[in-house]
């Protein structure tokens, strides 16, 4: 099992928590993003700014087992599907059964906004985040 992160768009107190749970339990931490950030990471994997580079690199990573760390339902749908965990950086462990919703909800969304529609974008972040993820991390890790 390692810790896989799609770090383009993950905030730097996850990136921290994932490092050291990582040390903690012994799991190797991989970090996958575009040339343009700067990130510190044992293993860190670099790729172009394509859209959707990192997340096919993300997939072609993941193993049976592993746990993914990104915000993309797209991706954590594709992960899931092959035998690995997925956790939002709030801490939200994705499930299959409700992929589904979450894909539609997201079409929706993009439709509303090709139409000239604007939706919300994501709350700020605060320490109760940090910890929702820690315990969520730390449950996965501990097999339970």
């Amino acid at each position: 099992m390692k810790i896989l992160i799609d770090a383009d768009a993950c905030p730097k107190t996850v990136l921290e928590i994932c490092r050291i749970l990582g040390r903690n339990y012994e799991k190797e931490v991989w970090t996958v993003a575009s040339f343009n950030h700067n990130i510190i990471s044992d293993h860190h994997v670099v790729v172009g700014c394509d859209a959707q580079e990192a997340d096919l690199k993300v997939m072609n990573l993941t193993q049976p087992g592993d746990v993914i760390i990104s915000q993309d339902w797209g991706l954590a749908a594709l992960v899931l599907g092959k035998g690995a965990k997925c956790l939002s950086p709030s801490g939200r462990e994705y499930s299959a059964a409700k992929m589904d919703f979450l894909l539609e909800e997201r079409e929706m969304k993009a439709k509303f906004r090709r139409g000239g529609g604007r939706t919300k974008g994501p709350k700020k972040r605060t320490s109760e985040d940090d910890r929702n993820f820690t315990t969520s991390l730390e449950k996965i890790l501990n097999g339970l």
